[in-house]
């Protein structure tokens, strides 16, 4: 992943190609289970800020280390 995140918030495609996952339904999963970065409902639509998302990055390095 790129150091510099989108300045605007992040929809769950962005993340399935920022992470190179497998599919949106990935990202649905970590949210269920709460693993994954937070996020937002803006209405019926999830996005995710990109400083939340910097800092759930950030934690999983960590928890690698």
């Amino acid at each position: 992943m790129a150091s510099e995140l989108p300045n605007r918030f992040l929809t769950p495609e962005d993340l399935v190609e920022m992470f190179e996952l497998p599919s949106i339904e990935t990202v649905y999963q970590w949210r269920r289970k709460r693993t994954g970065p937070r996020g937002f409902r803006v209405g019926r639509h999830l996005r995710f800020d990109p400083d939340d998302v910097r800092a759930w990055v950030d934690s999983q390095l960590e928890e690698a280390a």
